[in-house]
């Protein structure tokens, strides 16, 4: 709650003990931590910062503008935060941002509670504690203030408490489940008015930005700076043409950046945009009035539109359920279901992420909604605007977190290592103009020039075009990708983490049979479900799902779906006539009429027990008040009334309550009662391990285990079905509000439902692939851990020979004082030698043959073999206890293990974690349901999905299977060597230039303006932007490419290329000054005397220098294709060397005259052919010095000059500690945590 009604006593104290804090951690809506400081304005200092920005000509004002922490140290004075008036943040990434402390006046009467209570009772014990802000008071009741800062559209407010700033949160965090139905029956239009100051209007704003405003925005950028200075400086050393070539290129720049900019801006605001602008809000007293949607507050009731509606907000269901589509969140197709939240919560605090199945979020589209007749579905408003969860995604959108990539950190350092080398040029060209007696404002221009030269300023774009380009061909390929910096991570992934259904297997499911409990054994396996007699198991099957109609087409889960139609079910929308059912609105199940073509339609002969699922419309006066599903079979006495038992009512099954299925509960229920009977039972389906530890002991047969073992290890999807009675006593009105765990409890075990999981064709070929390239595979999965591991084995994840390891973790137990533990224990392979079904009786357990579970065929692997490669599989459970009392040995847990079963999305995100600690650069692919968290967190998530670009991963693909990911990655790759390619060119590119000025700075001349922009233009631009054309290579190698710019090799080369170009350059020299008819420069004191045989054969070579690195920093294979499929970097380049060759050879004299070229005498022939072979010569030097360095050899040579000891990722580390330990891990050997100080001791017993 809004904590405010502190008396003066402790407020004094409170801010008294705030006096001397000026800084506190913050944490965001992402989890993220925030250190918080505290200014205030110094006139003194604001003073002086005024007088620096006239001395430096409004440099520092760009200088605070770039770096806004600067900004706050020239201009504030730190001070406690209770008395700033203003703040500086820093992020976890380092980033700084300010934000302005304001203050809102509130009504004295104002009731600051985010329930929203407007009767003036006192808060109570439910309310929230999360976020409170300090009011502040001249005189109690007379006026009070609300401190508070907005950073990326989140609030800050004052907590007088803690003398520090909170955020600002709704009803999402410490309510209490019993609140939303107790506390919250709608507010006035008066208390929302108030709360509505402090929650800001419901709406999730994107602003577009006018175009004067972006290049405003764009030309202060610190690169259009450095444009703007060296134009300027071109200007004044009269290169006209140059200087307005770059102006009209970089104008051209600017205004496509602009477009494609505000573009997306638009976009973005469309896709956020609501569509619903009006919603019914309850008053109170069950009253309620239409408002604009931007007026919710959390505490707000809403009733949701019975045809549907785009959801403005977070909202709690708490009255009727709603059908929703999810896929703008989450990228899964399939509608869920949502119920409300009931009293069995009771005890329990509200979660968005635990409770789900009871949330409407915000930009979802509620499809349909159902409950009694003419009553409304509600919903509590939790959390509005930016706050949702929707807007949590587009507030990651607008502000990504930066990309820590060391390629960009080390192109930094390395650009910052130029100007050193510029510094250093600068001196050496001031000396020798000096000397020379060059007039000293062409002094100043020259060595300000060096500047321009020797950091290009198309250098920043030059390295994103790699990664335009990868991206525009994985659009080609059905790949989106919101966040290209992430393509050149994918160059570096070293393990892929993958879903399992929908993701390595198909996502519908095969029903294969069932297998029904009697007499508390196994009954022999029925694969033909509709067949089953009329019992408990039957009516399970029939009951427990969540399937509905919309639009005429049955939808929900597919494996709801595959058991809904293996009965041979149907299923019709609710009648149009709903007034004279004062009762609750489900769907109807029934038997299809005779006669009807819903009956015989696909029915070649009458089947007794064909069931019919029917919506809400018929008579259901039988069922008393209430309107419940209802299932029976289709038999001639359902239809056709038998007059000799007029008082035998048919045998139908009324739905009265739905517990929808839960991932953390792995499991769901309903509540049914037959047609006839006084008592209602509840039926239940879910994961067998669950499902066993809810039912009676006795009613379970004792070869359970190893029934469930056979099926699971050979990849079967096994569910397990239970049902339990209940006493007549229980009412109607009573199952609508009985809590969860009061029914789902001593119940009698049915039998399991078996379903066939078949990998998908294209699974097995990608791992192959993965692990041919030496990236390591790992299953994430919400499935049965065994049926993980027979997946796992069949797409190759797990080889033939290789062992598999159960890690059974188990938690302390505090009743017998037992430790936590691990008991490792090796998971049995599939054998052949299993009967064949046709051999086993019906009563006996029935083991699934080699050859009865779709064709695949299992071989026996002895597990005395002695084998080095094993595998962990490890459990959620199992992994909640590691992560908590067995820190130590995760890292050799997550370095070998590739199965985790039964994982929840917060432990799928946990592990990616894990794995990323170790040093691995990790992507993750999955379906984009269950799997956002783990997605957002990889360093690459692949989600895969309908949608053309999915928020809840950087990339979206439309095919529905894994083939996606060697393309992503070998897309990474091309674009990672790309970007290396650019910049290692532009680099050279620059001491080649670099060099030349120098050279010719000796002579007193220069290259002239055209030369310049020949070279810049033409060769340059032309080259560096083609050159990441070259698509990725077919094949993924073993190989992966450097993830550092400042690695020995690439240093090397570059420094072996820039001795290479100089020399060369200055032998050029010596080569045409030992010509006779050679006549030296004449020296002017301007230094603008650029037509002389020095500076013409200097632009020679060093043309036929950029155009060769050009070609040497174009690597094909293995990252990228042969040079010259890219056909048109191939032609420019020939057409490059063409024409400069025809400069050198027969350029006419007025191209001559214009590029300011000394005309080479007629008998220089001779000249001319040794200068064509020097430049022969320095392509092949250059070309081997590449072939060198790119050599094992030298790697092996860079490799011990760096002495380098031990690896560098943590991971590999693990490894060399794992093969140096023979016997470990323990199997059949318990592991203990033990008392002493070093981590890395186990403690080992028997079990």
């Amino acid at each position: 709650m809004m904590n405010l009604q502190s008396d003066n006593t402790s407020e004094k104290h409170s801010i008294l003990s705030g006096v001397l804090i000026n800084k506190a951690i913050l944490i965001d809506g992402q989890g993220e931590q925030l250190e918080c400081s505290g200014y205030r304005d110094h006139a003194c200092k604001r003073c002086m910062y005024y007088l620096l920005c006239v001395l430096t000509l409004g440099f520092s004002l760009l200088l605070t503008r770039w770096k806004p922490e600067w900004g706050y140290y020239l201009t504030k004075t730190r001070c406690p935060l209770a008395t700033a008036t203003c703040v500086l943040l820093k992020d976890a990434s380092g980033q700084f941002f300010t934000a302005d402390i304001q203050t809102l006046h509130l009504n004295p009467g104002f009731n600051t509670s985010i329930q929203g209570l407007d009767d003036g009772q006192e808060e109570e014990s439910y309310e929230t504690e999360s976020v409170t802000a300090c009011l502040t008071s001249s005189q109690l009741g007379v006026e009070r203030v609300l401190t508070y800062f907005d950073h990326h559209h989140e609030r800050f407010v004052w907590d007088i408490q803690s003398a520090t700033y909170k955020r600002l949160q709704g009803l999402d965090v410490n309510t209490k489940c019993s609140a939303f139905h107790d506390c919250f029956q709608g507010m006035s239009a008066v208390v929302q008015a108030e709360k509505l100051q402090l929650y800001r209007p419901n709406s999730i704003d994107i602003e577009v930005k006018s175009y004067w405003r972006l290049f405003i925005d764009e030309v202060l950028n610190p690169f259009y700076i450095f444009q703007v200075f060296s134009v300027a400086l071109w200007f004044s050393d009269k290169y006209y043409y140059y200087a307005g070539c770059i102006i009209f290129i970089s104008l051209i720049s600017i205004i496509v950046s602009l477009y494609e900019t505000r573009k997306q801006s638009v976009t973005l605001r469309d896709m956020v945009s609501m569509t619903t602008s009006e919603i019914l809000v309850c008053r109170g007293n069950k009253e309620f009035e239409v408002v604009d949607i931007h007026s919710l507050v959390p505490g707000d009731v809403i009733a949701i539109p019975s045809h549907g509606c785009l959801m403005p907000c977070d909202a709690v269901l708490t009255q009727g359920n709603c059908i929703v589509n999810e896929s703008m969140l989450t990228g899964e197709s399939v509608p869920v279901t949502k119920t409300p939240l009931t009293h069995q919560e009771d005890t329990e605090t509200y979660s968005p992420d635990e409770h789900k199945r009871h949330t409407l979020f915000a930009g979802t589209q509620v499809i349909q909604t159902r409950y009694y007749g003419q009553a409304k579905v509600l919903a509590v408003v939790i959390r509005t605007g930016f706050n949702t969860a929707k807007g949590e995604l587009i507030r990651s959108i607008l502000f990504p977190k930066p990309v820590g990539f060391k390629f960009y950190q080390d192109a930094m350092r390395f650009i910052l290592f130029l100007g050193l080398i510029a510094t250093v040029g600068m001196i050496y060209s001031i000396a020798i103009l000096y000397r020379e007696g060059v007039l000293f404002s062409k002094i100043v221009l020259r060595a300000l020039d060096i500047i321009t030269i020797v950091v290009p300023p198309a250098l920043p774009g030059a390295m994103t075009v790699g990664m335009v380009y990868a991206q525009m061909r994985l659009k080609k390929q059905g790949i989106f990708c919101i966040s290209p910096p992430r393509i050149n991570f994918c160059g570096k992934l070293k393990l892929i983490c993958f879903d399992k259904t929908g993701t390595l297997t198909e996502d519908g499911l095969d029903m294969w049979g069932v297998l029904p409990v009697v007499s508390k054994r196994f009954h022999g396996i029925i694969h033909e479900p509709s067949t089953l007699p009329r019992d408990p198991f039957l009516v399970c099957m029939a009951t427990c799902h969540s399937l509905t109609m919309i639009d005429g087409e049955l939808n929900g889960d597919p494996l709801d779906l595959k058991m809904f139609e293996s009965i041979n079910w149907d299923i019709e929308e609710p009648g149009e006539d709903r007034t004279r059912f004062d009762c609750l609105m489900p769907t109807v199940v029934k038997p299809k009429a005779p006669g009807s073509r819903a009956f015989y339609r696909g029915y070649p002969s009458y089947n007794s027990n064909q069931q019919v699922l029917e919506e809400p419309g018929q008579d259901t006066s039988k069922f008393e008040t209430m309107m419940p599903t209802v299932v029976k079979p289709c038999t001639r006495d359902t239809f056709m009334h038998d007059v000799s038992l007029p008082d035998k009512p048919p045998f139908e099954v009324g739905i009265v309550r739905q517990f929808t299925f839960s991932s953390s509960m792995q499991r769901m229920s309903v509540i049914a009662r037959i047609l006839g009977q006084s008592h209602m039972s509840a039926y239940v389906k879910g994961a067998p391990e669950k499902i066993i530890s809810l039912c009676k002991p006795h009613t379970v047969p004792e070869n359970f285990p190893e029934v469930l073992h056979q099926y699971t290890i050979q990849g079967f999807r096994v569910i397990a079905l239970a049902y339990r009675e209940f006493d007549s006593k229980l009412t109607w009105h009573q199952a609508q509000r009985i809590s969860r765990d009061k029914i789902e409890h001593d119940l009698d075990f049915l039998g399991l439902l078996i379903m066939r999981n078949t990998v998908k064709p294209e699974t097995t070929p990608v791992i192959k692939k993965l692990r041919t390239a030496n990236i390591r595979t790992v299953m994430v999965t919400g499935d049965n851990i065994l049926t993980a591991i027979s997946v796992a084995r069949d797409c190759g994840m797990v080889q033939r020979s290789d062992r598999v390891i159960l890690v059974n973790a188990n938690p302390p137990d505090p009743v017998t004082n037992k430790e936590a533990s691990i008991l490792w224990q090796f998971a049995e392979m599939p054998s052949d030698s299993s009967a064949s079904e046709a051999e086993v009786p019906p009563e006996a357990t029935p083991f699934v043959s080699s050859t009865s579970g779709g064709g695949k065929s299992y071989h026996a692997v002895s597990l005395s073999d002695e084998t080095e490669k094993y595998h962990f599989a490890v459990t959620g459970r199992s992994f909640a206890v590691l992560t908590t009392y067995f820190q130590d040995l995760m890292p050799k847990i997550c370095t070998r293990g590739t199965i985790f079963a039964r994982m929840s999305p917060e432990q799928k995100a946990q592990l990616v974690k894990q794995l990323q600690d170790l040093g691995y650069g990790v992507g993750m692919c999955g379906d984009g349901a269950n799997d956002c968290m783990a997605l957002k967190t990889a360093h690459a998530g692949i989600s895969l999905s309908e949608a053309e670009a999915s928020v809840a991963s950087p990339f979206t693909s439309k095919t529905q299977n894994i083939e996606c990911v060697p393309t992503v990655i070998r897309e990474g790759r091309a674009a990672l060597v790309t970007s290396f390619g650019c910049f290692k060119y532009m680099a050279l590119y620059s001491m080649i230039q670099f060099a030349s000025v120098l050279i010719l700075y000796n002579f007193k001349t220069n290259l002239s303006d055209f030369m310049f922009l020949y070279v810049d233009l033409l060769i340059t631009t032309t080259v560096a932007f083609l050159m990441g054309y070259t698509g990725a290579y077919g094949k993924l190698v073993a190989r992966r490419p450097p993830g550092s710019l400042l690695k020995l090799s690439i240093l090397l080369s570059i420094i072996f290329q820039v001795i290479v170009v100089t020399a060369f350059q200055v032998g050029s020299y010596f080569l045409i000054k030992a010509q006779p008819w050679f006549v030296p420069v004449k020296p002017t004191p301007s230094a603008d005397n650029y037509q002389c045989f020095e500076t013409t054969t200097i632009f020679y070579v060093s043309a036929f220098q950029y155009m060769t690195l050009a070609f040497a920093y174009s690597k094909g294979p293995p990252f990228r294709r042969r040079i010259w499929s890219n056909v048109l970097f191939s032609l420019s380049l020939v057409a490059l060397v063409a024409f400069t060759a025809c400069l050198m050879f027969v350029a006419p004299e007025g191209v001559r005259n214009f590029l300011k070229l000394k005309h080479y005498p007629s008998r220089s022939m001779k000249f001319k052919l040794k200068l064509v072979g020097y430049i022969a010569v320095n392509f092949v030097v250059c070309l081997f010095i590449e072939w060198i360095v790119e050599s094992e050899t030298f790697q092996k040579v860079c490799r011990f000059l760096r002495n380098k000891k031990k690896p560098k990722n943590r991971y590999k580390l693990v490894e060399k500690e794992l093969t140096l330990l023979p016997d470990w891990p323990p199997v059949d050997h318990v592991t203990l945590p033990t008392s002493t100080l070093e981590s890395s001791a186990v403690q080992e017993a028997h079990p």
